[in-house]
């Protein structure tokens, strides 16, 4: 597999293609919150950073791994109240703390995968889900440590780097997109990585590739880990921004929106759950207009998406793609 890996000629074809991606998204990130100048947008632009992360985490765990998470909403919260608590509990330095919070979120969820390690499917879907509930009324029950309900409020800010002030929305929002871009890049290695293949081998038949000698326990740690250090960094981010933290913003009903996003965009394409995500920010937004109503139109195109393009938006732009191919390749 690792030989595979390194001499698959679709990787070095299409590396130019991935540089000029690369550049028109850091190209567009430059100029977003130019464009976008008022506070409302400004703040969306920063939440749709913030789900671009939780939805690209655990893309890698779902889409890659084909393990069920339906825990994110958890390592959100431990990375959130992690780096809240050791900055202002403490006086740990920002990016310490968030350091820290990355790295407990990635131990905790290697941690729950090492004792569901035997659960597949559905089993393990429940015993994510149930991590994120005991995760949960931790955060609400624990209140000499967390205020409970209360919530905790006056969460600064990261502090200045030089003259740049993150209390002004555009530096924060190239501040938490550029790590999120920084993620994207991080994964989008390891799964065109030889590591990226073994994953997949297991996603695809589990039996098989533990017959072909990989350790399959260790590597579901292993994405377990990576995808929960992704969510924590979007709780540490979150605290700061928000201004103030209650266990409400990491119900588990958190965890079915980030799994929206990557079941919209396309499972197992990486770039799939970017869009998924900027599209279910974006659209509540746009549709604020209509009321109530938006409710029944974003139910709809979640259930049209699911029902008619199970590959999300990544299988429609390729369909449309290869139609004009071919109606290219027709024309005379």
């Amino acid at each position: 597999m690792s030989s595979a890996g390194a001499t698959d000629p679709r990787r070095a074809s299409f590396t130019p293609s991935r540089r000029v991606a690369y550049l028109l998204a850091a190209v567009a990130i430059a100029l977003l919150p130019l464009i976008f100048t008022g506070s409302y947008w400004r703040t969306n632009l920063i939440v749709c950073a913030l789900n671009v992360m939780l939805a690209i985490g655990l893309d890698f765990v779902l889409g890659y791994a084909g393990q069920l998470n339906l825990g994110q909403s958890a390592f959100y919260g431990i990375g959130a109240y992690a780096s809240t608590l050791l900055v202002m509990r403490l006086g740990v330095p920002f990016w310490l703390a968030f350091i820290a919070a990355v790295a407990l979120a990635g131990i905790a969820g290697a941690a729950l995968s090492v004792f569901a390690t035997r659960l597949r499917g559905h089993y393990l879907a429940i015993a994510s889900l149930g991590f994120a509930v005991i995760t949960y009324q931790i955060l609400v029950n624990w209140i000499s440590l967390t205020q409970g309900p209360l919530g905790i409020y006056a969460v600064p800010r990261p502090p200045t780097l030089g003259p740049i002030d993150f209390h002004d929305q555009r530096n924060l929002f190239y501040l938490v997109a550029g790590v999120a871009f920084l993620s994207y890049w991080l994964l989008d290695q390891l799964i065109r990585s030889p590591i990226g293949e073994t994953l997949t081998a297991i996603r695809e038949d589990e039996v098989s590739a533990a017959s072909l000698g990989i350790d399959c326990a260790a590597w579901k740690v292993f994405a377990f880990g990576v995808g929960s250090a992704a969510a924590g960094a979007a709780g540490a981010f979150y605290a700061g921004f928000v201004g103030t933290l209650v266990p409400d913003a990491f119900f588990i009903t958190e965890s079915f929106t980030i799994l929206a996003m990557v079941v919209v965009g396309g499972m197992g394409t990486l770039i799939g759950p970017v869009a998924g995500a900027i599209l279910l920010t974006i659209l509540p937004e746009v549709l604020r207009d209509i009321g109530d109503l938006r409710l029944v139109v974003y139910g709809l195109a979640l259930t049209l998406v699911v029902l008619f393009m199970p590959g999300g938006i990544v299988q429609a732009v390729r369909l449309a793609a290869a139609r004009l191919r071919r109606s290219a390749e027709t024309a005379p």
